[in-house]
């Protein structure tokens, strides 16, 4: 949290991203938008709460570079809460933390309570407060993922690399290990990495959401590898087991 020149407090988009839990500034700027864009629908000034603005960060080329950013107001961070993926913990939380700041905020300008009037107006703010948090809680628990029969394999990202995969199927494919699982997904049967470039899925599993390919370090080198979605693991589970309703291994 920054403040401007006017003393009043103000969000880093960037910063909002890392906190939010969303990797890439791509995927973040469409949330941006979307808040944005929820902003001008409500008939407010979205200049006002999403200001332009340029960071300079430690990378690149020459060690640093000039990134597009904005400076938000509280609203403007709601609002980002709001539109972003609530099945996110981190985005779960940021929802949580903006509307218990905001009603501590409206709860802090106190109406006179020397009268019955100002009484009622400070209780009906307690239970607007305590509503909508239970709202919010109930909608966080929608939201949260459920438990799922690959969750054993996954990483902190919800994906499985090979090794792990090739553990979830130890059953069904006779003990193979990671050099040989990978030679199986190549066969004809599967066709689920190239042939051509053997650590590599084929495009049609990434647009299904199967498989993604990251970076990742590997001893001296950076080298491109495949991690299973939950989804390709229900996928392989079907072909791998002919339909048989394949459980994990243990």
């Amino acid at each position: 949290m920054l403040l401007d020149h006017n003393g009043q407090e103000r969000w880093s988009a960037r910063d909002l991203q890392r906190l939010m839990g969303y990797e890439e500034w791509r995927t973040f700027d469409d949330t941006v938008q979307r808040a944005i864009a929820a902003v001008k629908a409500s008939g407010l000034d979205r200049l006002v709460h999403f200001v332009g603005a340029v960071r300079v960060m430690d990378s690149g080329r020459w060690g640093r570079t000039k990134v597009r950013d904005y400076r938000l107001t509280r609203f403007g961070a709601y609002h980002m809460a709001i539109a972003g993926d609530g099945r996110k913990p981190e985005m779960a939380a940021a929802k949580t933390y903006f509307v218990v700041k905001t009603r501590e905020a409206e709860i802090a300008a106190k109406p006179d309570v020397s009268s019955p009037e100002g009484v009622l107006v400070l209780a009906q703010r307690y239970l607007a407060a305590a509503e909508e948090l239970v709202t919010t809680k109930l909608e966080l628990a929608i939201a949260k993922p459920k438990a799922g029969k690959w969750d054993a394999f996954c990483d902190a990202e919800g994906l499985i690399d090979m090794a792990s995969a090739a553990k979830a199927f130890h059953k069904v494919t006779g003990g193979l290990g990671r050099t040989k699982f990978m030679d199986h997904l190549r066969a004809d049967d599967l066709r689920f990495l190239q042939v051509q470039n053997p650590r590599i899925p084929y495009e049609v599993h990434i647009q299904k959401g199967r498989a993604e390919v990251k970076f990742v370090q590997a001893g001296y080198k950076i080298v491109e590898q495949t991690f299973f979605t939950p989804k390709s693991m229900d996928w392989l589970a079907d072909r791998l087991d002919r339909g048989g309703g394949i459980l994990p291994a243990a």
